[in-house]
C-alpha cells in the first residue's frame, strides 16, 4: 500500500500531493477502467470517481485522463 501524500509533479513540474485513494483511482484509470468500473471496484459511485478525477486534474494541471496517468507513471506512483 502506498503511503498517503504521494507526490506527483504536475504539468508545471510543481509536486502535488495525491491521496492514497486518488492514486488508487489513477491506477485503475491506467488499467483502462471506466468511471463506472472503478466505482464498482472501490465501492464508490461513478460520480464520486468523477470528483476524484477532477480533483486529481486540478492538482496536476490537466483534465486529460491520459495525461494524468502519464504524469503519475513518470513519477513512479503507478505502473
Amino acid at each position: 500500500v502506498l503511503a498517503t501524500g504521494t507526490r506527483v509533479p504536475g504539468t508545471d513540474n510543481t509536486p502535488r500531493e495525491l491521496s492514497a485513494r486518488e492514486v488508487e483511482v489513477l491506477q485503475l484509470v491506467a488499467d483502462g477502467q471506466s468511471n463506472k468500473e472503478i466505482g464498482e471496484a472501490l465501492n464508490l459511485s461513478a460520480l464520486t470517481v468523477k470528483s476524484h478525477l477532477s480533483r486529481i486534474g486540478r492538482k496536476l494541471g490537466t483534465g486529460d485522463r491520459a495525461q494524468m496517468v502519464a504524469l503519475a507513471m513518470r513519477a513512479g506512483v503507478i505502473r
